[in-house]
């Protein structure tokens, strides 16, 4: 009996210490986690109780703000989808997403800086209001010259890094998943996560502007070209064969020309028609380690100061990969194998050629004010990469401007716009070639440029260019800018954009 009795004290004794450990877990360890969480009924009556600041665009417009609703705060999106990738959103289910994610601490309600000694015994608690860089109609206008396409559009200010526009498809209505409704929210976060239900896999949560990469194709020729004018000028000047068709070191492999045209000479002569024998022949000889600089340079790698959550790098492959790669190192110049950008990444590198060698760093949020009206954060524009230097740049400016006067960009834009532009067709489907990517990126005036642009159509049909699929797109982005900036109206610049 005393055994029996000597064990069941052995046991009970065990299972106290396992729930004074429980009672550790949960207050201690996981109190912070548990305190956050998104199911936490606390949480959600701490969202639903309390105001949040507004999200607003360049103009003033409402982007996302609070309003009461039979007793309880419930967020609105005004613009519905068309912002949801910057925006994001504030749910008690869900939790942040996007700039209500990034600038939680400032919309939430928290404790305000004291003005007064009373302040400081007793301090006042508000929220704040924060201003964007963002300009509805540029996004509406990209909204509709992408016409439900899966793609993106990055527009950008180079000489301060202002995001002016930046819309991607597919997307998602945040409107539906900060509903009330418990179906409504359940059904739309699905949706908005779901990647099957795209042909490509792209789910609508994913923001294809900053958080998907793709081969940037010829795209990454002006990327070659600038390695050569800072890193090997004598390259800048090489002549290299008229040819269809190339053979590769290290392997039995080919490399052609798009449609096995003929083309060669130097870089002035083989940007406009994106010679790829004549670029994949420079990129050889620039060697993996020039090559891989500078594109690291140019931003790849890293992962862009975009102040949203979830930006991600751009990737190129490393100097030592190349090493016993030779064939991935010509591809890599022309913009394939392991290369891969987003639409942001590749707006930064017009933008930084368009601001003499300079990549200034990207920003979505121009000020922050309390609700008193009083400034409590003021942007201002921050250098974030010296990409190439100010001579350089200036030697790739004309030639991207004979890209767009009689090279693959011929006819698109109208000479008055003083558009630098380069194309970008990708193979894609490896190791069957099905799609295409396809590209632009350009930056306008040439000659004092204020707006540089990135255009992504991935996987478009085999036969489609980047210059027919995302070259209209440019156009209309490039007119509608130029005529933002100039105080006019944005949807009618021509007949062939959205009126």
């Amino acid at each position: 009996m005393g055994r029996r009795i000597q064990a069941l004290s052995v046991v009970l004794s065990l299972c106290f210490l396992l729930v004074l450990l429980q009672l550790v877990n949960i207050q201690v360890v996981k109190a912070k986690s548990l305190n956050a969480d998104p199911l936490n009924p606390r949480v959600t009556a701490k969202i639903q109780n309390e105001d949040r600041g507004d999200i607003l665009a360049a103009n003033g417009s409402v982007l996302a703000q609070s309003v009461v609703v039979k007793g309880t705060y419930q967020r609105i999106y005004p613009y519905g989808s068309l912002f949801a990738h910057i925006v994001g959103f504030n749910s008690p289910v869900y939790s942040n997403y996007g700039l209500e994610e990034q600038y939680n601490t400032y919309l939430a309600t928290h404790t305000l800086a004291p003005q007064s000694i009373a302040e400081l015994l007793t301090p006042r608690t508000g929220i704040d209001t924060i201003t964007t860089t963002v300009v509805p109609p540029l996004q509406q206008l990209a909204a509709a010259e992408l016409a439900g396409r899966d793609g993106a559009v990055v527009v950008l200010q180079p000489q301060t890094g202002a995001v002016l526009a930046m819309f991607d498809n597919p997307t998602f209505n945040p409107n539906l998943i900060v509903s009330p409704s418990r179906a409504v929210y359940t059904a739309a976060f699905r949706a908005a996560t779901c990647g099957t239900c795209n042909p490509h896999g792209f789910a609508p949560l994913t923001a294809m502007a900053y958080q998907d990469t793709f081969a940037p194709g010829s795209t990454s020729k002006v990327v070659t070209s600038s390695a050569a004018y800072d890193f090997n000028p004598a390259l800048a000047t090489k002549y290299y064969p008229v040819t269809s068709t190339i053979s590769l070191p290290q392997s039995n492999k080919t490399l052609s020309n798009f449609g096995f045209g003929s083309c060669g000479g130097d870089i002035a002569t083989m940007l406009p028609p994106s010679c790829d024998t004549g670029f994949a022949e420079l990129g050889l000889d620039l060697g993996g380690h020039d090559l891989a600089a500078q594109a690291n340079a140019f931003g790849y790698n890293l992962v862009p100061p975009l102040d949203l959550p979830g930006v991600v790098a751009s990737t190129f492959p490393s100097a030592a990969s190349f090493l016993t790669n030779q064939p991935g190192l010509a591809y890599s110049a022309i913009g394939q194998e392991n290369v891969a950008a987003s639409a942001l990444q590749n707006a930064l590198i017009a933008a930084g050629i368009a601001n003499g060698g300079v990549i200034m760093q990207p920003r979505l949020v121009t000020e922050i004010r309390d609700q008193d009206g009083a400034l409590v954060f003021q942007a201002k524009p921050t250098a974030w990469r010296r990409a190439l230097s100010k001579t350089a740049a200036a030697q790739l400016v004309p030639l991207m401007q004979d890209v767009a006067t009689y090279g693959t960009a011929a006819g698109i834009f109208p000479p008055a716009l003083q558009v630098a532009a380069k194309t970008g067709t990708a193979q894609a489907g490896y190791p069957v070639i099905t799609n295409t990517h396809d590209w632009m990126i350009a930056f306008a005036p040439a000659s004092k440029p204020t707006v540089a642009i990135a255009v992504v159509l991935p996987w478009q049909p085999i036969s489609q260019t980047g210059a027919e699929e995302a070259g209209p797109v440019m156009k209309c982005m490039i007119e509608g800018t130029l005529a933002y900036e100039a105080g006019q109206p944005v949807d009618n610049t021509s007949s062939t954009c959205p009126a």
